[in-house]
């Protein structure tokens, strides 16, 4: 081991040891004692799915890099690139994303705690937040500075420029990336619904009003205006896939065509992915999101890795995740002791970024449609005149496409440097509820081609209007009742209708209806309803609050009350 290296060992190493432990977060440590790994049963319809129906089919082969058989580690990660991603022998890192300065450095910022702890592995709610720096995107990094206490970073930037670092119970902000960092704590509004499983496990995508949409870790959705305002939660219940599972590590992104969600079930090591066109109402893709295995070089050699967790992804200048970054062990976390062989590390892994797609007829499709035609842009490394197996292309909505169906390419014609594909819209599958049609194929070598597309009579920026529980006023001959609605929504809305039921005598009977002026966005307004005497003294009911535009539910809130002598 060089000097250097030594001291910059000795150098991290010193810095863990002086952090305290996270408050709140000891039990969760007790719990992962415990933890082994079990196998979820796959959906029969998963193995149907063609290559690129899978998000997993996007992992790319690891960039060459130097390869050491000199290392701690199992069997499976033994030779290995040392320089992907960020490791040392004295610490065991976990966590953390990377972001491109505006000195056109790669900045990583992420967790770890001493290798040599007595509690090995669960050492990790005495994380340390370690500041590192790299040349390339895939790594090495090297540590630079210590931000503080934390576990599980992930950073990101506002709109005014300013750098937001969340951890754990906590958040640092600073006007530069590399030092100065103020630790405070966000601010939290559940506004009467359930806070699902905690608020740990943050992740963040910033709206294109530069407002800011959260998901914590049991999958509810919150949103900021400026990132750093109070979140407050939309949802009340989890938008994951309605499957057994223990989630945890979400990741949400948004791109130049729509979000994307990825969630861990940790103890099953499976990771499902998620759509969304406004961040509030999710899809699930069929198919693994990611795997053990998925680290390989590109001679087919697997860096064989236990799991792989607390994914984040770095994206480019359309917001197409181009590259994930994984904490990794080479053990079950409770085989991994002080002074062993065994640690953890970040890697990087390569993603596919998938083509850019514009579909060029304005009319909506319908059953009707007879062709749908699709221009595909060139890109530097990619020339779409070449590069296209034309006769492989399929397009569509996923549902379709990721089982090899959907519309069939019938002609091509070159469009400057782009290339626009007709199809033949029958079997599209694209019905009035699509924002984003999928186009699955293959370059002339076999490569995946994929991508997704907007279509251009979708409103991809809507208001979304939320409701929180009434206030009931008891009067003598019933109740008044005050319901504040607010919009969440990126543009004002249109004057819509609100509706309170509750269920009574195992009926749904209506106790109101009110009129909810336009509002602009994030500007909130109250709505009075009045009823009779229809609830019984110290009765509990449950209620449904919905929210209507044209005949369509914009959102809905659940909840139980006890209204008979409420003030």
């Amino acid at each position: 081991m060089s000097s250097k290296h030594s001291a910059q060992c000795t150098f991290i190493a010193k810095a863990a040891l002086r952090t305290t432990c996270i408050a709140g977060f000891v039990l969760a440590a007790s719990i992962h004692l415990t933890a082994q790994i079990t196998e979820r049963p796959r959906p029969a319809e998963w193995s149907r799915l063609v290559e690129g129906g899978r998000f997993m089919d996007r992992f790319l082969p690891m960039p060459p890099g130097h390869s050491s058989k000199d290392v701690w580690g199992a069997e499976g990660v033994v030779p290995r690139y040392v320089d992907n991603g960020i490791e040392n022998d004295s610490v065991s890192f976990w966590g953390g994303n990377i972001l491109r300065g505006d000195d056109g450095k790669y900045h990583l910022f992420v967790c770890g705690w001493p290798e040599s702890s007595p509690k090995g592995h669960h050492e990790w709610p005495n994380s340390t937040v370690f500041y590192a720096v790299g040349d390339r995107l895939s790594g090495p990094f090297t540590v630079k500075d210590i931000v503080g206490r934390g576990h599980n970073p992930e950073f990101f930037r506002l709109q005014d420029g300013r750098y937001v670092l969340y951890v754990m119970d906590g958040r640092y902000v600073s006007d530069r990336i590399d030092g100065g960092w103020t630790y405070s704590h966000f601010e939290f509004d559940p506004r009467g619904r359930r806070i699902i499983e905690g608020l740990s496990n943050l992740t963040f995508a910033r709206r294109e009003d530069g407002s800011f949409l959260m998901v914590c870790r049991g999958g509810g959705i919150w949103i900021s205006e400026t990132g750093l305002s109070p979140y407050r939660q939309l949802t009340d219940r989890r938008v994951y896939p309605p499957v057994e599972g223990n989630f945890e590590d979400p990741v949400v992104w948004r791109d130049h065509i729509q979000y994307h969600l990825i969630v861990n079930d940790w103890l099953g090591r499976i990771a499902y992915y998620l759509r969304s066109k406004d961040g509030v109402h999710w899809v699930v893709d069929p198919g693994e999101a990611y795997l053990p295995g998925i680290s390989r070089h590109e001679d087919g050699y697997v860096e064989d890795w236990f799991k792989y967790e607390r994914i984040k992804v770095y994206q480019d200048e359309y917001g197409r995740a181009i590259q994930a970054n994984f904490a990794v062990i080479d053990v079950l976390k409770n085989d991994d002791r002080a002074n062993d062989s065994h640690s953890s590390k970040n890697i990087t892994i390569p993603l596919n970024p998938g083509l850019l797609l514009t579909v060029l007829d304005t009319e909506p499709v319908t059953p009707a449609t007879r062709t749908i035609r699709v221009k595909i842009a060139a890109e530097k490394n990619f020339n779409p005149h070449t590069d296209v197996d034309v006769a492989s292309l399929r397009f569509g909505a996923s549902t379709e496409v990721n089982f090899g169906r959907g519309a069939r390419a019938v002609r091509s014609e070159k469009s400057g440097d782009g290339l626009t594909v007709t199809f033949d819209a029958a079997g599209s599958g694209i019905t009035a509820d699509e924002f984003a049609p999928k186009l699955i194929g293959r370059t002339p070598g076999g490569k995946l081609l994929y991508g997704y597309a907007r279509l251009p009579y979708v409103d991809y920026l809507e208001p979304y209007l939320s409701a929180l529980a009434p206030l009931f006023t008891l009067r003598t001959d019933g109740f008044d009742l005050s319901v504040e609605v607010r919009n969440f929504g990126q543009v004002a809305s249109r004057e819509t209708s609100l509706k309170l039921t509750a269920e009574k005598d195992g009926k749904t009977i209506e106790v109101g209806t009110g009129t909810v002026h336009a509002l602009e966005p994030y500007e909130k307004t109250h709505i009075w309803l009045s009823c009779g005497t229809l609830f019984g003294k110290g009765q509990e009911y449950v209620f449904t609050l919905t929210i209507l535009s044209e005949g369509k539910t914009v959102s809905t809130f659940n909840f139980k009350a006890t209204p008979f002598g409420a003030s």
